[in-house]
C-alpha cells in the first residue's frame, strides 16, 4: 500500500501519516523530519534546505527527488510506505511515477487532508518548540504544564520562524501556487482521496481507514 499525503502545511497529514504507519505496519517517510535531521547535523543539505526553509519556501527539486526515491527503494518500503511532504510539485509527481515505475510499483492513493487557510494560520501560530530538546508543544492543543517551559528538559519554548503567521501565510501562498496542482494530478490518475481535515483527529483517521478499507 503506497499513499501519498497532500494538505497545506500544518493541515495535519503528518499527523495522520503516523498514524497510518503505526496501524498498516509500513514506514513513514518524512522530507521535513529528514531536512530537520540534516539541519540539526549541520549538513551541507541541512544548510540550503534551511535557508529556504526559514523564508517560508519549498525547498528544490534537485534536493529531494533522488533522496526520496532511494528511500522507498529500500527493503522496508517492500509492503508499501507513507510519503509526507513529496512531492510537492508536478515534476516531482512525475519524477516519483517515473522511479516507480522503474521498480514496478506505483502509488495507490492520495489523501488530500483539506483544512482552509485560516484554521492553519491559528494552528501553526499556537504552536512551541523547546530550545533544548526541540520537544513540540501547542498552546491550545498540547500545552506545556508551566508556560513557556519543556516538560520534558526545563528549557525555554520559541514560536518558531516558520510558525510565525507571516512565514505561514507566505508557506500557504507558495503552497497553492506550486502543490495544489497535485491535486488535480492524482484526481485525473484516479487515485486522489479527500478528507475533512477541520474535524477531531480521530475522526480524519477513522475516515482515512475506511477508504483504506481496513
Amino acid at each position: 500500500m503506497k499513499i501519498i499525503m497532500l494538505g497545506a502545511p500544518g493541515a495535519g497529514k503528518g499527523t495522520q501519516a503516523k498514524k497510518i504507519a503505526a496501524k498498516y505496519d509500513i514506514p513513514h517517510i518524512s522530507t521535513g523530519d529528514i531536512f530537520r535531521a540534516n539541519i540539526k547535523n549541520g549538513t551541507d543539505l541541512g544548510k540550503k534546505a534551511k535557508t529556504y526553509m526559514d523564508q517560508g519556501l519549498l525547498v528544490p527539486d534537485e534536493l529531494v527527488v533522488d533522496l526520496v526515491v532511494d528511500r522507498v527503494a529500500q527493503d522496508d518500503c517492500a509492503g508499501g510506505y507513507v510519503l509526507d511532504g513529496f512531492p510537492r510539485t508536478i515534476p516531482q509527481a512525475e519524477a516519483l511515477d517515473k522511479a516507480l515505475a522503474a521498480l514496478g510499483q506505483k502509488v495507490d492513493y492520495a489523501i488530500d487532508v483539506e483544512v482552509p487557510d485560516e484554521n492553519i494560520i491559528s494552528r501553526m501560530g499556537g504552536r512551541r518548540a523547546c530550545v533544548g530538546c526541540g520537544a513540540t508543544y501547542h498552546m491550545e492543543y498540547a500545552a506545556p504544564k508551566a508556560e513557556g517551559i519543556c516538560d520534558t528538559c526545563g528549557k525555554e519554548l520559541i514560536l518558531r520562524d516558520d510558525d510565525k503567521p507571516e512565514t505561514v501565510g507566505k508557506r500557504l501562498d507558495v503552497y497553492h501556487e506550486q502543490t495544489q496542482p497535485l491535486i488535480d494530478y492524482y484526481a485525473s490518475a484516479g487515485i486522489l482521496k479527500e478528507v475533512d481535515g477541520t474535524a477531531d483527529i480521530n475522526d480524519v483517521f477513522q475516515t482515512i481507514t475506511e477508504i483504506l478499507g481496513a
